[in-house]
């Protein structure tokens, strides 16, 4: 049961082992991300793409290949009526600014439904209809970016602060969607998406499966509109295009099948943070006027990176059948908190200097760095050596184990026993010669 678990979700790799070394390299390219106001900005921001691509996954996982293009102009229709009915004084209370989003959202989602079931037209050609529709509209209803955002929003988009109203209703879409996976609904909805023939011969009323999915995806982008809304406190008719092509790669990008059947929150998390991390870092770069354009092309080549690997990643899952997507995940989080800290305490090793701390036992080991004479050395102290020797003995541990469980009924070593052994002895040999040269992980230089 566990291997089954884990080949169903030997997709997540790829996210994974992407968000890893994306955040890795932003909060090194960008410190003042690990910071309450820089971590609450990153949620604000981010939110608007996370629940769009929230919505796609949701259509996608009921299969026929139903991408909706729309989304971005959807979103951004939910965001001018509300703005205008705002401004109109017409909509003041929180209760009917959700009702009016949701609203809007399951409406459109609902006619998109009933369009593509009985009338039988392909998914395809009305998405990029209501894609052509609604940019057409939002300009009708408001010619350029204005307006002002209900009352209550005003604070919400300051991002000062990790927790916020934003914060909530992401944690809120994330967990109703993995309480909707306990749903027989569910199961119905991913055995429609493998197979629509299978399950109706099954029993199981497609038709209405597929509409309830589409409902689900309406009150995503409901709720994406509203982030987005309180994001810039304004309404936006022309930011649709640019985020139906980021939700898509994100799709792609977190390992859900557009062939349906396949996904969930997790690959789409994955994938809208991954997309947001990567416009953070290029925002770190100075390309000058070509910023914009730089950005759509590392998104395109994303995009076709991300269906390559995807086809590769049944041939990939053969050799790498041992590894879990939650272990990998635990390591790889391991090494970016590690990151995180210290770019955190940056500031206090570089304050203490060679200088000894008189400050508390517990500072003094585990914050800063051992006092000494000479620059040279890991900067390390004895404890956080001991630390970092303990993580790396841990995981080298948990590798073996699973490398021997895994192949323990074969005669022969597979390709990753010889390339275990490998980094085994490279390893033995770099801590020899370090160590004939006088260097020490603990002590520095001897």
């Amino acid at each position: 049961m566990v291997l089954r678990a884990q080949t169903t979700n030997i997709y997540l790799l790829v996210p994974i082992a992407l968000l890893a070394v994306l955040l890795g390299t932003a909060v090194i390219r960008g410190p003042s991300l690990v910071s309450p106001a820089g971590a609450g900005s990153a949620i604000i921001v981010a939110a608007p793409l996370i629940l769009a691509t929230y919505s796609l996954m949701v259509l996608a996982v009921a299969g026929r290949g139903t991408i909706d293009l729309a989304v971005g102009p959807l979103l951004a229709f939910i965001n001018v009526v509300v703005v205008k009915l705002s401004t109109s004084g017409i909509l003041v209370s929180p209760i009917a600014t959700f009702i009016v989003a949701l609203g809007l959202g399951m409406l459109y989602q609902l006619a998109f439904a009933l369009v593509v079931i009985y009338v039988r037209v392909q998914p395809i050609i009305v998405s990029l209809s209501g894609f052509l529709a609604l940019t057409g509209i939002n300009l009708v209803i408001l010619k350029r970016p204005g307006g002002i955002a209900p009352p209550f929003m005003q604070d919400w988009g300051l991002g000062t602060t990790i927790f916020s109203p934003v914060l909530l209703i992401l944690v809120l879409a994330t967990v109703g969607w993995y309480l909707f996976t306990a749903t027989t609904f569910y199961s119905n909805l991913k055995m429609t998406g493998y197979d629509e023939r299978a399950a109706w011969t099954s029993g199981v009323k497609t038709d209405v499966v597929r509409i309830g999915a589409h409902l689900i995806a309406g009150i995503y982008v409901g709720l994406g509109a509203i982030c987005y809304t309180a994001l810039i406190s304004s309404g936006d008719p022309t930011q649709g295009q640019n985020m139906t092509l980021t939700a898509v790669t994100a799709l792609v990008l977190g390992g859900v099948a557009l062939s349906g059947g396949r996904g969930g929150a997790t690959g789409a998390l994955l994938g809208a943070i991954s997309l947001w991390l990567i416009g953070y870092v290029l925002a770190t770069f100075n390309f000058g006027a070509i910023q914009a354009f730089i950005t759509q092309m590392i998104y395109g080549l994303i995009l076709v990176g991300s269906l390559l690997l995807t086809l590769l990643v049944p041939f990939i899952g053969r050799y790498v059948s041992f590894v879990s997507p939650w272990s990998m995940f635990l390591i790889f989080g391991f090494v970016v908190v590690g990151i995180m800290l210290q770019v955190a305490t940056i500031d206090l090793y570089n304050g203490a200097g060679g200088v000894a701390a008189n400050l508390p036992l517990a500072e003094r080991y585990f914050l800063l760095e051992p006092a000494r004479i000479d620059s040279e050395g890991s900067g390390l102290s004895p404890i956080q050596g001991l630390a970092l020797l303990t993580c790396v003995a841990a995981i080298s541990f948990t590798v073996a184990a699973r490398l021997m469980d895994q192949k323990i009924h074969q005669r022969r070593m597979g390709l990753f026993q010889y390339l275990f052994i490998a980094a085994l002895m490279l390893a033995f040999f770099i801590a020899v010669a370090l160590r004939a040269s006088g260097w020490s992980m603990v002590g520095g230089y001897g």
